[in-house]
């Protein structure tokens, strides 16, 4: 029998990143967005985790690298149409999550009504910290994030300012794909995101829970 996965490595063997857009109003108003009646949904491949460690990594097709700070969901067992009272029994865990965007290539995507695959899904797109136990955080609507560039403070949130609750958007997102063990959720980022150049040093944390640290780099190819 196969040995279980260790959740505290789920970037290793997780297979999917499902991600949230617009869920905090502050941001959207900075996007010159709509709030929306239902979450924004796009997809990142498993190669776009960065762990502590790793470099994120700035695409040559870009000009304008942006970071967003986002709580992640780490998912425990697998889940189809998961009502939304049962919802956190499917959460493992979390982690502070950067969903790294190619902000000029999502404006030309957005204006040709296309997918943001581009601006979003890149190879070391989505920086994690450490995992964290579900025990270790009781109530993950009353959290403070924050991140840094070359030690300036460029986000700051709170996770009660979410439009859609963790269960909800566990329940909306396992009735359109069932989510499986080591899955992880973004949930959204609050106001703040800008621009990241090469050589940047971007620090994040959960107040009081985890923090880490990741350099900007150009790859080689």
């Amino acid at each position: 029998m196969a040995a279980p996965k260790p959740l505290c490595r789920f970037w290793e063997w997780g297979k999917n990143i499902v991600c949230v857009g617009r869920n905090y109003a502050d941001h959207a108003k900075e996007m010159r967005s709509p709030v929306l009646s239902e979450p924004v949904l796009f997809l990142k491949p498993s190669t776009a985790y960065a762990p502590e460690g790793s470099p994120v990594l700035m695409p040559a097709y870009t000009r304008s690298l942006h970071h967003e700070l986002e709580l992640g969901v780490v998912m425990g067992k697998r889940g189809c149409a998961v009502p939304e009272a049962a919802a956190m029994d499917y959460v493992a865990g979390y982690a502070l999550c950067l969903d790294m965007t190619a902000r000029d290539v999502q404006d030309e995507c957005k204006k040709r009504g296309l997918p943001w695959t581009l601006a979003k899904s890149f190879t070391a797109s989505c920086p994690v910290s450490a995992f964290v136990p579900k025990e270790k955080i009781p109530d993950p609507h009353n959290l403070k994030l924050w991140l840094k560039v070359n030690g300036e403070l460029r986000q700051e949130g709170e996770t009660s300012s979410m439009i859609f609750s963790i269960p909800y958007i566990i329940s909306y997102i396992s009735k359109i794909m069932t989510l499986e063990e080591g899955d992880i959720i973004l949930t959204g980022t609050p106001k703040g995101v800008g621009p990241v150049k090469e050589n940047d040093e971007i620090q994040a944390g959960i107040h009081g829970v985890v923090s880490m640290t990741f350099k900007v780099e150009r790859p080689e190819y």
